[in-house]
């Protein structure tokens, strides 16, 4: 015996008028249709589901049965349905976020994979930038979320405080720099530096107040990466600038000597940025949410 979920609510909706023809109504059936469906229904099962009368429809004893059936078949019809929604692809949605290299290597990675873990349905891009092209971005509306130096000038957008991220010099354990603590940049940038590659946003940044302190920096070699700029200052061959969450864990795999850096530029403050926080997206502003509550423990904070 073959029926569907069709004629289940067909016999449902006879029922509940009494009529097989506000039945075939109410189920969007011609009545010639909803006729034969429920003529089908009575020859498969060998017995009538209804007594016809003038005045319209009466269940059978059989009839009431297959109520009862019908009824809790499309009730778990439902429930299957509503439980399978669970596992019904959602479509994605791409979180961008702009962000300094600190940011980028030393916070977002730990922080990042949980919110994926809530979040299923969102993807993060991110987009690495100096602090100054960040607020760039999101004046120009190319931007709707940043995390930024709080060195940098934000006057005409919102900020809210992320994480205290100094920037420190590391320098080989025997370095006469040791002696000097804290150190201003002028007292640095004549020794032997070894920098960021030149497209790294802290790079650019240094490069920037040297410039602003009328000095071109020579630098030994440039590198892709903390880690190896670690490994080469360790080695004894220059010193270097880092933020002091980096240089902190680098210190456990590199004999490095971690000195303080005078100045507002160096004793910054990671900020989320945006033109206007409650303008933003429901996507954006879960996530901004999700960062705030995050934020990461340091001895500054």
């Amino acid at each position: 015996m073959r029926f569907d979920f069709v004629d289940l609510r067909l016999f449902l909706h006879v029922v509940e008028t009494g009529s097989f023809t506000q039945g075939a109504q109410h189920s969007a059936l011609s009545l010639q249709a909803a006729s034969e469906r429920i003529r089908k229904l009575e020859n498969g099962f060998g017995t009538q589901l209804f007594t016809r009368h003038r005045t319209g429809v009466e269940l059978t004893c059989a009839g009431q049965r297959f109520l009862e059936h019908a009824r809790l078949l499309l009730q778990q019809s439902q429930s299957l349905e509503q439980d399978m929604n669970h596992f019904r692809q959602t479509p994605q949605h791409t979180i961008h976020l702009w962000c300094n290299s600190s940011a980028q290597s030393e916070y977002l990675p730990t922080l990042l994979p949980q919110y994926l873990a809530q979040c299923p349905s969102f993807n993060i891009e991110l987009h690495e930038a100096e602090s100054s092209e960040i607020i760039q971005a999101l004046e120009q509306g190319r931007a709707e979320l940043g995390l930024i130096s709080s060195f940098s000038q934000t006057e005409y957008l919102q900020t809210q405080e992320f994480v205290h991220d100094p920037l420190v010099l590391i320098c080989p354990v025997n370095h006469g720099f040791t002696s000097s603590i804290p150190l201003s940049l002028s007292d640095i940038f004549s020794d032997s530096m070894i920098g960021l590659s030149s497209h790294h946003s802290l790079q650019r940044s240094i490069d920037i107040q040297a410039r602003a302190l009328g000095v071109q920096i020579q630098y030994r070699i440039r590198l892709p990466n903390f880690n190896a700029i670690a490994e080469v200052v360790a080695a004894g061959s220059g010193v270097a600038i880092m933020p002091a969450r980096a240089a902190a864990r680098l210190k456990a795999s590199y004999d490095l000597a971690i000195i303080p850096l005078k100045g507002a530029w160096a004793n910054r403050k990671l900020l989320v940025v945006a033109r206007d926080f409650s303008q933003l997206s429901t996507p954006y502003q879960s996530f901004t949410e999700f960062l705030i509550q995050h934020r990461p423990v340091t001895n500054g904070s």
